[in-house]
């Protein structure tokens, strides 16, 4: 008899963050499976209009407001989820705020903010879902984080401090959660295209790109499409019971160069 909970056929799933980048295309990816999902973010009416879309090609989608600053509205969001698919056996942590702020002259409140909303708000979704994964002895947490754990970046210390905290996070979480059949992952994304950054200013932007050069922190100019991070959730997600696959790291590949390196020796 398998000592292991099968993962069952309906898989209700929430993912934040859903209405751009890392986290949209992971809601189009689960829903393209056949898991009912729940889009959640700031721009919410966006989050519908992805559902309808999401519906219109066949799968299960739903989108509501979620403001991971504001606890009330995190609360509101999970009833508004149970309410449309039942209980939440899949939850990705996609959603993240990304302002340019150095470390001497950044106001505290701004960075207190961008934590609360990559840190704190993930921390009170999982407060709220946690338990009943447990009870059912099955689920899936994936959180989204970012290369910046491993190396971090000048003028972003906000955005560093949180997903570094994220990590720990998960981390922590991997090891209370054990044997419980409740699955915490991590899935840590290189450079990636997608909105993040858009609404920066053009001349602080110009600043914190030549640091990162300065710091060799931008090797090539190739960035991740997001669907390519979505893949690395769905693997998480789908891994077979009995698996945990507690860290996937992905980076997107350099440009293929022209002429190949010399080999170093001569004939």
């Amino acid at each position: 008899m398998s000592r292991y909970i099968a993962h069952p056929e309906r898989r209700p799933a929430i993912v934040t963050g859903a209405s751009a980048g890392i986290g949209l295309a992971t809601a189009r990816a689960l829903a393209s499976v056949g898991h009912p999902v729940v889009l959640g973010a700031r721009r919410g009416a966006r989050c519908q209009e992805i559902a309808l879309e999401i519906g219109a090609l066949g799968g299960e989608a739903y989108g509501f407001d979620l403001d991971l600053a504001d606890e009330q509205s995190i609360s509101s969001f999970v009833q508004r989820t149970r309410d449309a698919v039942g209980e939440i056996d899949v939850l990705v942590s996609c959603a993240g705020q990304n302002l340019p702020d150095a470390t001497v002259d950044a106001s505290p409140g701004a960075f207190a903010a961008t934590v609360g909303v990559n840190l704190i708000g993930a921390h009170q979704l999982v407060a709220l879902l946690a338990p009943g994964m447990i009870e059912r002895r099955h689920g899936d947490m994936v959180f989204v984080t970012s290369e910046v754990v491993r190396r971090p970046r000048p003028l972003n210390k906000a955005y560093v401090s949180s997903k570094w905290g994220l990590e720990g996070y998960a981390r922590t979480l991997q090891m209370e959660l054990e044997g419980t059949g409740v699955r915490a992952s991590i899935v840590q994304p290189g450079q990636t295209l997608s909105e993040m950054g858009s609404d920066w200013d053009p001349d602080a932007t110009t600043e914190i790109l030549s640091e990162w050069v300065r710091w060799g922190l931008a090797r090539h100019s190739h960035f991740l499409d997001p669907s390519s991070v979505a893949n690395a959730v769905m693997t998480v997600v789908e891994a077979p019971v009995g698996t945990h696959l507690t860290m996937i790291e992905v980076q997107p590949e350099a440009p293929v160069r022209r002429d190949p390196p010399e080999s170093g020796g001569k004939s």
